[in-house]
């Protein structure tokens, strides 16, 4: 079963002189341009009165970008969350989507983040959530692709420890300016992009053996690593997680009959250690990672989490302006007037419904 949701955006040409699409983690080429792309979409659920604001900072995948330069997916993942809010509270949710499509890490916390407080500093402000540090991955990893000669995995090295910086300064800054109402603060971790793409070696030999070395090999722990900090420091700064490596990454069956589904085996486990955590995710459960345009929700059944551009989630439910037209501000009514066992019908269908169910688990239970 394929249920997808396509847009083509090629991640290998610029789209004119002037602007060149930006494009998220891992799996696409270093470019040179960011675009913001900022929604508010308002779930005006019937017979209410109280609203209340869910706040998303991020790069493109929040942003819900799907190739356009001029719109982007209404039910991106903060909005997705939003419709589950709105059921919890039996009341109206404005998601606003400050989100900058090709933003590294210190972008999205000095552009978005920082210079965006006012949005989270609103006293109607429940839930703030970020996501960040794909683009860092992109153009390291479009870098060492390039390299010839001898490897050097200072790119590498160096977005790690920018991803772990930035992701440390942004909670640490919406833990002083988000308002005292906020309840829940979230954030979501990468998944990997092209994983079966970097299936292939290096044009650069490794210094120690004179060997070309596999792009996935090198990728696949970097990823973790940031993963690994994006987690432990939410656990230390007051923030949840949502596991988004797991529930991409992994199928929702037991497929090594090690007696635990795999995509909960591979989730971050509260308090582990960095090098525990990296062991487990890229060597003792190696073998149950799979592609994410593959998503297998059972052994016979599987959905494509990732369009066209091998970058980023599928989605459904139509588009709203977002690029360079500047945003757009809507509502409508929630696709959905309840949750059965907390998951919508579509809830592991697409990849931005997945990701919106995986903030969701966090919501408080009133505003």
């Amino acid at each position: 079963m394929k249920t997808l949701f396509r847009r083509v955006a090629s991640h290998w040409l610029p789209t004119s002189s002037l602007l060149v699409i930006p494009l998220l983690a891992l799996s696409a080429p270093a470019l040179a341009s960011t675009l913001n792309q900022n929604v508010s979409w308002t779930i005006d659920r019937a017979g209410t009165t109280a609203k209340y604001r869910v706040v998303a900072y991020g790069d493109s995948i929040y942003a819900g970008y799907n190739g356009s330069i001029s719109n982007a997916a209404r039910y991106a993942a903060p909005t997705v969350d939003s419709e589950y809010l709105s059921a919890r509270w039996n009341a109206d949710i404005e998601s606003i989507r400050r989100a900058k499509s090709g933003a590294v890490a210190q972008d999205v916390y000095q552009n978005k983040i920082v210079a965006d407080r006012s949005y989270m500093q609103a006293a109607s402000t429940r839930v703030v959530t970020f996501e960040m540090c794909g683009n860092d991955g992109l153009q390291a990893r479009s870098s060492f692709k390039s390299q010839t000669g001898t490897c050097s995995y200072a790119g590498l090295d160096a977005a790690v420890n920018s991803c772990k910086t930035y992701v440390a300064a942004a909670m640490d800054y919406i833990n002083v300016n988000a308002h005292a109402n906020t309840r829940l603060k979230v954030i979501s971790n990468l998944y990997y992009p092209g994983y079966n793409a970097d299936n292939v070696q290096s044009s650069c030999t490794d210094a120690g053996t004179g060997q070309t070395v596999s792009l996935r090999d090198r990728f696949l722990p970097a990823i973790a690593k940031m993963n690994y900090w994006m987690c432990e420091y939410a656990r230390q700064k007051g923030f949840q997680c949502a596991d988004s490596f797991a529930q991409y990454m992994a199928a929702d069956y037991d497929s090594n009959a090690d007696g635990v589904v795999d995509s909960d085996a591979l989730r971050y486990v509260s308090g582990e250690s960095e090098a525990s955590y990296i062991n487990r995710t890229t060597v003792t459960l190696r073998s149950t990672l799979r592609d994410a345009n593959a998503k297998f929700v059972s052994s016979s059944s599987s959905f494509d989490y990732i369009q066209s551009d091998d970058t980023h989630p599928t989605y459904t439910g139509g588009t709203v302006t977002a690029g360079l037209w500047g945003g757009s501000t809507g509502s409508g009514a929630p696709r959905y007037a309840s949750f059965t066992n907390g998951k919508s019908p579509i809830w592991n269908n697409y990849g931005h419904e997945r990701m919106g169910w995986a903030l969701s688990v966090y919501n408080p239970v009133a505003p």
